[in-house]
């Protein structure tokens, strides 16, 4: 059974519905918008067979237990603008401890938002979602995050966040735009997330 429970997180913003295929074709309708702003973030395709093959993908790494992918929905109006998840969850523990049932750290990762939903707040609070969530539901003790190094916007939102800057893995993955891609890396930790979330109270 996957720790991951279908859980719906909801914001003043934006909603995070767990990604079926009933958002198959809301999913078209944004990922067929204004591609130029996705950048060197994968996004799929905006016809059907891509953004099936996309949810069905994100369902069976739900079904291994490895993260939960979600639908951002706008509140405002109740539309898909993107998508988002949880993923590579992993279940290692401290030496001479029980094994855990839920993730001792997760990445949060294939995030990204049509044109007219960035820079509104609704990535930000998303992320604040998903903190919370990892951090006090699933107890983890770190969520990863990382993107394409090129991508300076994105590095800018992640470390808005919160996340520290770990470093540059090299020619460490497939490019959204061909060939390969630098990804940096970027991590929070437990007691990093509390002490920002206090502040910001």
């Amino acid at each position: 059974m996957t720790p991951f429970h279908t859980v719906t997180l909801e914001g003043e913003l934006v909603r995070l519905e767990p990604l079926t295929l009933a958002h198959s074709h809301a999913m078209v309708t944004a990922a067929s918008s204004d591609r130029s702003t996705f950048g060197l973030t994968s996004v799929p395709n905006g016809d059907l067979p891509s953004v099936e093959q996309y949810i069905n993908a994100a369902l069976e790494q739900h079904q291994r237990g490895e993260g939960l992918a979600f639908a951002t929905i706008r509140r405002a109006d109740d539309q898909l603008v993107g998508s988002t998840r949880f993923m590579s969850a992993e279940y290692w523990h401290p030496i001479g401890e029980s094994p855990r049932a839920t993730p001792i750290a997760v990445e949060v990762g294939y995030t990204w938002l049509v044109a007219e939903a960035q820079r509104t707040g609704i990535n930000a609070e998303a992320k604040v979602l998903m903190f919370d969530y990892a951090f006090d539901s699933l107890g983890v003790e770190r969520v990863s995050l990382k993107t394409d190094a090129r991508n300076q916007r994105s590095r800018r939102n992640i470390e808005r966040a919160g996340a520290t800057f770990e470093g540059i893995l090299r020619r460490h993955m497939p490019a959204s735009d061909g060939g390969f891609r630098d990804s940096a890396m970027y991590s929070l930790l437990r007691e990093e997330w509390f002490a920002r979330r206090e502040r910001q109270r």
